[in-house]
C-alpha cells in the first residue's frame, strides 16, 4: 500500500512525465510582403510555421516576421522560414515609438531599397500623401506626416460627410504636426480627405487597435485584421531592409 505523501509524489512525477511527452506548439510566422510568380502561395497575412521549409522561383521575395525576428527570402532557392532570422527589435521598437512631443524636427529617412525618397519614420504618424485604413491608438493624438519638408505648407484634414474640418500647418523644416482634437475629434470608421499643397487630396479611415503589441509578428496581424496595409508594407519594409 503507498502512503498518502507517495501518492502525492507519484501523481507529481506523472503529471510532469506527460508534460513533457505533449509536443511543443510550432512557433508561426506571418507574411507581410510577398511579390513575385509564388505570391499567390504566401500571400500577406498567411501563418508559416517556423519549421516550414519554402520554394521560391527567381524573381520572388517574401517577407515574415516571426517572434524572433524578421526572414526575407529572395528565390530562387529553397528556404527554412525559422533558420537565422534577422533580429530586428531594436528597429521594431523605434519604428513603433510613440512620441509626445507636439512637433518633431525630423530628418528623411530613405528607402534602402529604392532610394526614392523619405520614408515615415513612425508607424503612428499619418502620412499625408497615402489614402487608406490607418490603425492608431489614440484618435486624440494623432500627427501628420509629411515627405517633403523645404516649405511651411499647410493641410486641410476633413470630414467626407462634411461635418467638420482642421487646418495643420508644417514650419520649414519640420516633418511632424499635430492635429488639434478640441477643433475636430476623429472617429474610427469614419472616412476624412486629407489635402495640401500638390496633393489633390487622399481620402483615409481610421481603426483603433485594442492594444499594443510588442512583438512584431503579433502587431503585422493585427494590423493585417483591420484592413491597415499601408502600416503593413512600411513594417515590412523598415523591418526588412
Amino acid at each position: 500500500m503507498f502512503s498518502a505523501k507517495s501518492k502525492a509524489r507519484l501523481a507529481a512525477l506523472t503529471l510532469a512525465g506527460a508534460a513533457f511527452a505533449i509536443p511543443a506548439a510550432a512557433l508561426a510566422g506571418v507574411v507581410v510582403k510577398s511579390t513575385g510568380p509564388s505570391a499567390s502561395q504566401y500571400p500577406v497575412g498567411k501563418k508559416v510555421d517556423d519549421d516550414a521549409t519554402i520554394t521560391l522561383k527567381d524573381g520572388d521575395q517574401i517577407t515574415i516576421l516571426t517572434a524572433r525576428g524578421t526572414k526575407v527570402m529572395r528565390g530562387a532557392g529553397t528556404f527554412k522560414v525559422g533558420e537565422k532570422p534577422k533580429a530586428t527589435s531594436a528597429r521594431f521598437a523605434a519604428l513603433t515609438r510613440t512620441r509626445a512631443a507636439n512637433r518633431v524636427r525630423t530628418g528623411a529617412i530613405r528607402s534602402g531599397d529604392t532610394g526614392e525618397g523619405p520614408t515615415n519614420p513612425n508607424l503612428w504618424y499619418v502620412d499625408v500623401t497615402q489614402p487608406g485604413t490607418i490603425c492608431l491608438h489614440d484618435l486624440g493624438e494623432v500627427r501628420l506626416w509629411r515627405p517633403q519638408t523645404d516649405e511651411i505648407a499647410t493641410y486641410a484634414v476633413a470630414s467626407a460627410t462634411g461635418s467638420g474640418s482642421v487646418d495643420v500647418t508644417f514650419d520649414v523644416s519640420e516633418a511632424v504636426a499635430p492635429l488639434d482634437p478640441t477643433k475636430m475629434a476623429l472617429t474610427a470608421g469614419q472616412a476624412y480627405k486629407i489635402s495640401g499643397p500638390g496633393n489633390g487630396g487622399v481620402e483615409v479611415t481610421f481603426a483603433l487597435l485594442e492594444q499594443e503589441y510588442d512583438q512584431a509578428d503579433q502587431l503585422a496581424e493585427a494590423l493585417i485584421a483591420a484592413g491597415c496595409t499601408g502600416q503593413v508594407s512600411l513594417l515590412a519594409d523598415r523591418l526588412g531592409g
